[in-house]
């Protein structure tokens, strides 16, 4: 048997670690479950999706000193 290391924030495991003891899996039983749905579908489980600014990001977007901002990053660009 082999051993799979991954790093995620803190936040994200300890979040992860009580969802999954809710229904009575360890992060690891969660993990295996998810590879094993990866190999029974041939890919992914779920369709990935970019996440989509809601309203008051979009707002924010367009209004910001009467400048537009075609996106996100080109916004925090301006704080880097």
């Amino acid at each position: 048997m082999l051993t799979i290391q991954t790093r995620v924030n803190d936040e994200v495991k300890i979040e992860a670690d009580l969802l999954f003891k809710q229904m009575g899996l360890t992060t690891t039983d969660a993990v295996r479950m998810f590879l094993m749905q990866c190999i029974n579908s041939g890919g992914l489980p779920f369709t990935p999706s970019i996440r989509k600014p809601n309203e008051q990001t979009l707002a924010a977007l367009k209004n910001d000193d009467g400048n537009h901002y075609n996106s996100v990053e080109e916004l925090s660009s301006l704080w880097k």
